[in-house]
């Protein structure tokens, strides 16, 4: 294991990836460039289609998520190096992570009704984030099964890679991650969760961009654990569908 780990370590551009910051601002910003590239060339092919839409931006993450996978390998590093894997795998640790999920998605909920209140303070007017991009839902339980399973994997475990475990940790390597570039990082990942929701409005921006910090949060206090962020996102992720699919009844 260390051979291989050397190996790719000692290659240029893996070496670089470890030392050189301009590599990794370069690396943050290929995630998203590609991923932003990808929607706006299929935006004309998509139009107004929500599924269309949709099945774009899932498109987009999966390429993140390629990316961020490649990052790590040029690294030597793999996904338990982010938070991805159990120490063990027992009844008690698989229980410890249910509770503490909960616990995060309670957090979680908690930052994103603190976010709808600053905004209502703001406008003066308790607005809704828009959610007319899942309207397909409405009065289809095929559509919603189908959606949920997307969602678990692109958005639920997907997002938590990218805005949690990938953003967090690059940014912070860029501070030689002291105790304040890992404050900095948490908060501009949960700044930039914010701005990708950008289709939901500026409440939306707000409501996400603060369950992003709160789950930012938890990543560091839970010691990068990322299974537990991700069940607490599925529980959100679920709650918001199921609503979607029952706005109409």
């Amino acid at each position: 294991m260390i051979e291989k780990e050397d190996k790719v370590q000692n290659t240029k551009i893996g070496k670089q990836l470890q030392t050189n910051r301009l590599f990794k601002i370069s690396e943050i910003l290929l995630v998203f460039v590609a991923a932003f590239a990808l929607i706006g060339l299929t935006k004309p092919l998509v139009g107004d289609n929500p599924i269309l839409k949709q099945a774009a931006v899932w498109i987009a993450n999966i390429l993140m998520l390629i990316i961020v996978w490649v990052g790590l390998k040029l690294r030597g590093e793999s996904w338990k190096d982010v938070g991805l894997g159990f120490k063990s795998i027992s009844w008690s640790e698989v229980m410890k992570v249910f509770l503490l999920s909960l616990l995060v998605f309670v957090l979680a909920v908690a930052g994103f009704i603190i976010g709808s209140i600053i905004m209502a303070n703001i406008t003066g007017i308790p607005e809704s984030a828009n959610m007319s991009g899942y309207d397909y839902l409405k009065e289809n339980i095929g559509m919603l099964l189908l959606t949920l399973g997307g969602v678990y994997i692109v958005s639920s475990f997907g997002e938590e890679i990218i805005y949690r475990a990938f953003l967090i940790n690059r940014i912070s390597e860029l501070g030689q991650e002291t105790k304040k570039a890992t404050i900095i990082a948490v908060i501009l990942s949960s700044i930039i969760f914010g701005l990708v929701h950008y289709e939901w409005g500026p409440m939306g921006i707000v409501q996400t961009g603060f369950m992003g910090l709160a789950l930012g949060i938890c990543y560091v206090k839970f010691k990068k654990k990322l299974w537990i962020l991700i069940l607490a996102h599925a529980y959100m992720d679920t709650i918001l569908m199921v609503q979607m699919y029952l706005a109409s009844n």
